[in-house]
Parts: structure tokens; sequence; C-alpha cells
């Protein structure tokens, strides 16, 4: 989820990296000072929980709302260190052959990806578990780990020339499938919160296909325009995967409605449009293929327009104060708000924009506070959607430590219990100490550790 500059970083003043975290509710962003970590659990509040004078920062990803940060750097760019922010220390490093382009990591895996192999690290002691080498060339490190730690699938491109997708068992270590998503080279890709669905986006940018996991079925497809080929930089579903928004280097970020369907093929309350898109496919039978795979693509359901085009950025939805909102942090050092009707859609409106650096007093409260605070009861957007019918749809150098931590085989150390959130079946609502299986400094109790092939 990085803004595109990558190693190379931003010209001028912007953001050199944007991620948010696995469920939304935290902001990091690298720049050529340092990087910062924001809670986004408030609308009108933008809380900096941690800031680090680290330069030249152009990856830096948060764990759920833990204290579980991992960086890489252009001063060492072959580097990936993990820290433990709220303890300043380093939980620790691993150097690898070339430039980490890429890190993914859940509550059981942290992937590694580089531009011809990917690395998987078994996130409770850092173990290297398996290397996939002789990827096809992936210079931009495109790849995706489902965020879910009981199926922690992981999707990296088949191919350098066109859109094959690989869905990788990080959990088996074994391959699952290959799925044909589109004729030119990827461009997004990213899978829901339960790791059932897969969206993906070519470099073309007109289409963005949704497909089942593990099956590999084509589930939807959408049409972001034809008018011009876009490069989508960020594909989001929201928690309930109702609704998927993908932004690009034009002023429009899309969000796309996952209908429902019925036993019959047919919606649950049919509509005018469900008629007219009926008819449509009745229709399409009679038509080249190329005409008819046109008419069956959805549009967009709501739309948002940006007030500068041209810039790479990043987009989430997530359910912020009980609403169905947006966010947009764009590579200028800004983050959008903006709200969704989860019922009509159409244009969404902008209820708040926050400056991402430069404006020291917008942090003073979060660095005081020095946490997060604690993450709202998880809500789905359908739930969200009813709550918002009755509502208002506006409102206003690291020391190195020791960590305990849990042994590969998942037994327990000296008598230490296995938390019950290890065997859940989804993603779980977290707080800090327990919110990450507890990592070991490193395995063999150094410092550091070096890539090694399996």
């Amino acid at each position: 989820m990085e803004t595109g500059e990558g190693a190379d970083g931003p010209g001028g003043p912007g953001l050199g990296c944007a991620s948010f975290n696995q469920d939304s509710t935290s902001l990091a962003v690298g720049t050529k000072t340092g990087y910062r970590l924001f809670s986004v659990t408030s609308v009108d509040k933008l809380d900096c929980i941690h800031e680090s004078d680290t330069p030249d920062v152009y990856i830096v990803e948060r764990l759920f709302s833990s204290s579980l940060v991992v960086v890489v750097s252009q001063a060492l760019p072959r580097r990936m260190n993990v820290y433990h922010f709220k303890k300043g220390t380093e939980i620790c490093n691993y150097s690898y052959s070339n430039s980490i382009l890429a890190v993914r990591l859940n509550r059981q895996r942290l992937v590694v990806c580089l531009e011809e192999s990917v690395y998987i690290h078994n996130i409770k002691d850092m173990k290297l578990l398996k290397t996939l080498l002789n990827t096809p060339s992936n210079p931009s490190g495109l790849c995706a780990l489902s965020t879910n730690h009981a199926n922690s699938y992981l999707a990296y491109p088949g191919s350098a020339t066109i859109g094959e997708i690989i869905i990788y068992d990080a959990n088996n270590l074994s391959t699952v499938t290959m799925i044909p998503a589109h004729d030119s080279p990827l461009a997004a890709i990213t899978f829901n919160a339960s790791g059932t669905k897969l969206a993906s986006a070519s470099e073309r940018g007109t289409v963005i296909r949704v497909f089942t996991i593990p099956e590999g079925l084509r589930l939807f497809e959408f049409r972001r325009g034809m008018k011009r080929y876009v490069n989508i930089s960020s594909l989001s579903f929201s928690p309930d995967a109702q609704f998927l928004c993908a932004s690009s280097n034009t002023e429009t970020v899309h969000i796309f409605k996952l209908e429902q369907h019925g036993p019959g093929g047919e919606e649950d309350s049919p509509t005018w449009s469900a008629y007219v898109g009926k008819m449509f496919s009745a229709a399409s039978s009679y038509l080249p293929a190329q005409v008819s795979g046109m008419m069956c693509q959805d549009r967009a359901f709501a739309t948002v327009r940006l007030q500068v085009a041209g810039q790479r950025n990043v987009c989430t939805l997530a359910t912020i104060q009980k609403l169905p909102r947006l966010l947009v942090a764009s590579s200028d050092g800004q983050l959008f708000i903006y709200n969704v009707d989860p019922q009509d859609g159409g244009e969404c409106a902008l209820v708040k924009t926050h400056r991402l650096f430069g404006v020291e007093e917008e942090h003073e409260t979060g660095e005081a506070e020095g946490a997060a605070p604690p993450p709202q009861p998880c809500q789905s957007y359908a739930a969200a959607a009813t709550a918002a019918a009755a509502m208002p749809t506006t409102t206003t150098g690291p020391v190195s430590a020791t960590l305990t931590g849990y042994s590969e085989d998942g037994g327990a150390r000296k008598g230490e219990v296995i938390p019950e959130h290890e065997f859940a079946a989804g993603p779980v609502c977290l707080d800090d100490e327990t919110e990450f299986p507890p990592i070991n400094w490193c395995r063999d109790g150094s410092r550091g550790g070096k890539e090694r092939r399996t």
C-alpha cells in the first residue's frame, strides 16, 4: 500500500509511503525525515501515537493496533527492522539479497517481497519458513496477504506479461491455485478481511474483478471506465466485503457494491436497475462476447472527486464512530475522510481533512497519550448501513531487549499458555500487549538474522 514513490521517495515535500493497518484503525506514513503512526478511530481528531526520526523510510507496516512495526529505509533497503515502538526496542532485523519492495503481515505470518523472490516468516519467532525463488519479475513488489490468520493466503503475480495471480497457502506452505485474472499485467490485488475473496486490477485500470478464494472463481466484474487507461494504486474491501473501493492517479475514487443475489440469481429486493440489468443480461446472449462482457459489468455505486489529480494515494473503507467512511491518504501528505451512503451511494461528502505532517499541534495529544485509544467493537458495514439510515450523514536507535515468545511448534514454553485468540477462526479486535503473538527477540538470541533458502 505504498504511495508508489518506492525507494526513490517523493520529490520535495510529501510521503514516501502510506499504509493502513489490517483493520483500518491506524495509518502509517513515511517521509524523508522519519515515519509516523496515527490512530484513525475518530473523524475530527487524528492522534499521532508514535513518531520516529529514522530518515528516508519507504516501507512502514503496523500489525493491527499493536506496538509491532516493520520499517525499511533507503539507507539500508535490503534490511528489514522489526520494532516494539512502545518499548523502544528492536525485536530483530533481517537482511536479504536485494532491495525489499513490500512487507505484509498478519497474526501468523510476515511476508517479505523482493523483485524475484518471496520470503515467508513465522511472526511468533521470525523464523524463516519458506523461500519462494525465481518468481516472475515483480518490480513493484505487488503482493497481498489475507488478514485472517486462520487461512493465511498469499497472492502474488504469476506472470510479468499477463495478469495471472498465484494463490499460496502461507500456513501450510503450498500453492493453492493460479487465477487467470487479466490479459495485461497486474496493478493491484487485495483480500477481504476473511480471506474468502480477492479483488484485482490490471495495468489498464479499466476493469476490476473479484474472485472466490481458494477456488479462484470469478464472482464480480466492475468497470471503472472506458475513456482512458489509469494506474490503479489501491484496492480495499469494506470490513464485511459488501463494498470495494479503488483509487488511481485520477481525481476519482470509485466504490463498487458487491450485490447479494438470491437463489434464483435475482436480487432479494428487486429494483428498476436490477430489472434493467436482467434485460441486458438476457440480451447479451445474442451479442458478441466482447460486447456482452461490457454489458454485464457493473458500474460504480459511489464516487469521490479528489481536489487534485495525478497523485498516488491509498484508500480504505472503515466504520468510524458507527458510520461507514472512506479514507484516502494522498502522497502530498493529507488524509481525507468521506461519508458513504451505503443505501443510495452517489457522490460521497467530504467531512474532514487532516494534515499528516507539518502541523505539530495536531499531534501533541497523541504523543502525550503514547498509545492509541481502544478500538471500537467491530461492526459490519451492513449494521452500519442500518444505523446510518436513522442517523445524520455528516459529523462536524533502538535498545536491544529480549521479549518473551512462543515456540514454532505451538507448544507453550515453561508453562506459558497460548492465548485463545491464537485459535480464532477470523480477525479479532485487539488491544496492545495481547494483540499480537509475543515475539522472541530472535530465535537464536542474537540481534539480527540473515535470509536462508529452504
